[in-house]
C-alpha cells in the first residue's frame, strides 16, 4: 500500500507543477512532462516485476522526462530553424 501512496503523490506533484506553467508550454516542457508520465508508468510496470514498483516509477520518470526535454528542445531548434529557412 505504501507504494501506490508514494506513487500517487508522485504523480500528483508531476501533474501539479505541470499545471503551473505559464502560457503555453514548449516542445522542451512538453517533452518532459509527456516523457516523465511514460517514464513513470514503464518503470512501474518494470519495477513490479522486481517488486520495486515505486523506485522504478521514480528512476522511470527521471529518464523520461530528461529524454523528453532533450527530444522537445531538439524539436524547437529544428522549428526555430525552419522559420529562418527560406
Amino acid at each position: 500500500m505504501k507504494t501506490r501512496g508514494t506513487l500517487g503523490i508522485f504523480v500528483a506533484c508531476s501533474l501539479f507543477l505541470g499545471a503551473c506553467a505559464s502560457g503555453p508550454l514548449s516542445g522542451r516542457e512538453t517533452g518532459a512532462l509527456a516523457g516523465g508520465a511514460l517514464g513513470a508508468g514503464a518503470g512501474a510496470i518494470i519495477g513490479h516485476q522486481k517488486g520495486k514498483k515505486a523506485e522504478g516509477a521514480a528512476i522511470g520518470g527521471a529518464v523520461g522526462a530528461l529524454t523528453g526535454a532533450i527530444v522537445g528542445d531538439q524539436s524547437d531548434a529544428a522549428r526555430q530553424r525552419s522559420r529562418y529557412d527560406y
